[in-house]
């Protein structure tokens, strides 16, 4: 009988070279008779998540045949080491490392035949519970693929859920708050019902995915995709696809998107292509869709938009300098050299005196750069501990906290005071351990940190005192958004 299996996150990358005991192994075969009951055939995934190199994170190497071999805690992905050999449990890894041959096809047909309802949103005039329904807290724990919601005022949890394996850019709320939206890797776009504390159902929008956005008006999802490289455009309410469209440049050459953006006051939606020097804006309301094309002189797969949303601020990885466009002309009006890949996705906006100025944090330095957005002037370059991902603060709040999870000082949180612009405070939760991704609750008062570890906590601090007021244990809290914040465009969070 064959070896079936059973597993729901069978999460395998590697970088294996093949020995002469691998090529005595059918791989493919034995990927068939093991894994495709799961993770399906061709590697594109079922109930299980694809098994390609594009969707299966930070593991690497022989991390790989040791999942096959011992299995996966916290998930049904089973063990393996006592059915198959060394030499088969390397060849699988191996297997599942290398490319597809030929881009996987994921249209219009394939993403409605994915598409699950469980069950119609119920009416209600009222959440079902008694907490504040803007005051709370999604948290994202990766460590066992589950989701929290989080009372931000009692700060206890309220609800816990299964996710998709491997979930991936920020959640999306409706504009009143009622519905979150997840994507995970592998292209599953699940949509939750925080007032009744029920899944409503899922799609899948792509193989590997990048992110999604939110129409201004809440009825459109667009969803960036690398595999197939296309953009794809849902409705909302109940999930169906209504547009597919192949990420191609104006000369026909076909690109991965890499990231989407909801612009608010322009109702429309802005996309980043990877591989082709064009911005796209595509209208999200009566429109049809219309795509509007922005040539720029190199891709930018990384922005920040002022709150007008008449410019986008963008960068690319290996880029001399980033790049200011008026989106309205579709013209450049600034560069700027910003050493240390400003990770421009996480930046801040906030009042300086009489100016309105962006903060951002740098991959690959210990920095933040201060940006003044009437001249896009830097105003300020301020030292961190070590390079940081995350920048977060609040209106209501005088100071912005970032880490510095890049570096050796993974652990320490930095305090800027964005009066002075200069950092006042750090704080350690936990020595040695990963702290990251704060957020505000909703009146600024309260900042929550991750420790991104498995097991892990949210820590609470006064955002006024940084004093320790809380702290929740949790499976490797990555990231938690508070439902006001998200929905307002508060200055302090991401978009």
């Amino acid at each position: 009988m064959p070896l079936r299996c059973k597993g729901v996150a069978f999460a395998l990358v590697v970088l294996l070279a093949p020995c002469a005991a691998q090529a005595q192994v059918d791989a493919p075969r034995l990927y068939e008779q093991t894994c495709a009951q799961c993770h399906g055939a061709g590697r594109l995934g079922g109930v299980g998540p694809a098994l390609l190199p594009e969707n299966m994170g930070r593991l690497r190497g022989p991390a790989v045949a040791k999942v096959i071999a011992e299995g996966r805690e916290a998930t049904q992905m089973p063990a393996f080491g006592q059915q198959l050999g060394k030499a088969e449990i390397e060849a699988l890894a191996a297997f599942v490392a290398t490319p597809l041959a030929e881009t996987p096809a994921w249209g219009m047909g394939e993403i409605l035949s994915s598409r699950a309802i469980e069950r119609e949103a119920p009416t209600l005039a009222k959440p079902v519970f008694e907490a504040d329904p803007l005051n709370l807290f999604v948290v994202v724990e990766t460590g066992d693929h589950h989701a929290t919601i989080l009372d931000g005022d009692k700060l206890e949890p309220m609800a816990r859920f299964a996710t998709r394996f491997a979930l991936h850019g920020g959640p999306k709320f409706s504009p009143d708050g009622r519905f979150v939206y997840f994507m995970s890797r592998d292209g599953w776009v699940e949509k939750y019902d925080i007032w009744s504390l029920q899944k409503i159902g899922e799609v899948r929008a792509g193989v590997n995915s990048r992110n999604i956005a939110l129409s201004a008006d809440g009825r459109t999802i667009a969803v960036a995709n690398y595999l197939p490289k296309t953009l794809v455009l849902l409705d909302a309410g109940t999930l169906t696809p209504l547009r597919v469209l192949d990420a191609t440049d104006a000369s026909g050459a076909a690109s991965r998107v890499s990231a989407v953006y909801q612009a608010r006051p322009r109702n429309s939606f802005v996309v980043a292509l990877k591989d082709a020097p064009e911005i796209w804006e595509i209208g999200a309301g009566e429109t049809g869709f219309a795509l509007r094309r922005i040539a720029v002189d190199e891709p930018l797969d990384d922005f920040f938009f002022d709150p007008s949303y008449a410019h986008v601020f963008g960068s690319a990885r290996e880029g001399a300098a980033s790049k200011v466009y008026n989106l309205d002309t579709g013209r450049q009006v600034a560069a700027m050299a910003l050493p240390g890949l400003p990770h421009l996705g996480s930046g801040i906006s906030f009042r300086l005196g009489a100016r309105s100025v962006m903060a951002t944090p740098h991959l690959k330095s210990g920095l933040l750069s201060v940006i003044a957005m009437d001249d896009w002037s830097l105003v300020k370059t301020i030292p961190t501990p070590g390079p940081g991902f995350f920048m977060r603060s609040h209106e209501n709040s005088r100071f912005a906290w970032t880490d510095s999870m890049m570096s050796k000082a993974k652990d320490t949180m930095s305090i800027l005071d964005k009066e002075t612009l200069e950092i006042v405070r750090s704080v350690t939760p936990i020595p040695g351990k990963t702290a990251a991704h704060v957020e505000f609750d909703r009146e600024g008062k309260k900042v929550l940190v991750s420790i991104w570890e498995d097991p892990g906590e949210l820590v609470v601090y006064d955002a006024q005192t940084f004093q320790e007021l809380k702290r929740l244990p949790m499976r490797k809290p990555s990231g938690k958004y508070n439902v006001f914040n998200k929905i307002n465009f508060s200055e302090g969070t991401s978009h």
